[in-house]
């Protein structure tokens, strides 16, 4: 039964992108509304210490909840280099950031599916959709949107759900690369959902898991949707912390920090330390978010 809805997933995906999915070897091809039926996994914080990547996926309710993966504490350099192509000032200065807990970061962008869970529940506003549902990431959904989400969520399992930092999202995109994309420096072909990244046009979201994962096990850091990240915006890293909290002192918080680019956008905008601001309560059929969780007993 799992090897058949293997080849039904891939020949699916296929058919939808007009090119291969990449799919983990040795392991069946689930879709994302397959796997929300798995019984949840819960790591304790000292199973998740001492790993150089990414250890165990789990999820703390049965359907509504997210999969979520644990990502090691590290250090590493944030935003680029002034000789990077495609940089921008608001990338700048470069910095060493540590993490200094494992984190526990959604292996998809929010879904729908995840979202409606909310909305059926009186938690979240409802969101329209452009291109369909279910395992579609959410779009149209403001940073205000994004928290009541997570609001909801922590009530649902009793855990301390967040959006990310906007440092916790870059190392978690970088996944122990300093390159533009987590691949190398080049875009590539099929590496992610942008306005280029792909041998035909695209256009629009694609279903979450479509394209691989980075090497901490996480989907669709690079395109897709813009993912809404805690921050206030600064128009650049003069004075940002180094510790991996959200930097929320300064600036105007009615505007916050959007990251990853999206499906509208070209192959420069997708890269690893791209940063905009968006304010906080428009939405748009490019933005979507993930989420994160502290890794406490």
């Amino acid at each position: 039964m799992r090897t058949k809805t293997a080849l039904i997933y891939i020949i699916s995906s296929l058919f939808w992108l007009g090119a291969l999915t990449w799919v983990e070897t040795g392991a069946p091809a689930e879709t994302a509304k397959q796997r929300s039926s798995a019984a949840p996994i819960v790591l304790t914080q000292n199973q998740a210490k001492g790993v150089g990547k990414a250890v165990s996926e789990f999820r703390d309710c049965a359907v509504a909840c997210p999969l979520m993966v644990v990502i090691p504490a590290g250090t590493f350099t944030m935003g680029s280099s002034e000789n990077e192509v495609g940089r921008t000032a608001g990338e700048g200065p470069q910095h060493e950031v540590t993490i200094a807990e494992p984190l526990a970061v959604s292996e998809y962008e929010i879904t729908f599916d995840q979202w409606d869970a909310c909305v059926e529940a009186a938690g979240c506003p409802s969101a329209k959709d452009a291109w369909g549902r279910g395992v579609m990431p959410v779009i149209n959904v403001s940073w205000d949107d994004a928290k009541l989400y997570v609001a909801w969520l922590s009530r649902v399992t009793g855990k301390e759900y967040r959006l990310l930092s906007e440092a916790e999202w870059e190392y978690a995109t970088r996944s122990g690369s300093n390159t533009r994309y987590w691949w190398g420096d080049e875009p590539g072909i099929g590496n992610s959902n942008c306005n280029g990244c792909n041998d035909g046009p695209i256009l629009q979201t694609a279903p979450v898991g479509s394209f691989r994962p980075n090497t901490f096990g996480l989907f669709d850091m690079h395109g897709n949707v813009w993912e809404w990240v805690e921050d206030i915006w600064h128009d650049s890293y003069d004075g940002a912390p180094v510790d991996g909290s959200a930097w929320l002192q300064g600036g105007d918080a009615n505007y916050r920090v959007i990251r990853g680019g999206s499906w509208h956008n070209e192959t420069e905008l997708v890269r690893a330390a791209v940063r905009f601001d968006r304010e906080r309560k428009v939405r748009f059929d490019t933005l979507g978010f993930r989420v994160g969780r502290s890794m406490r007993p």
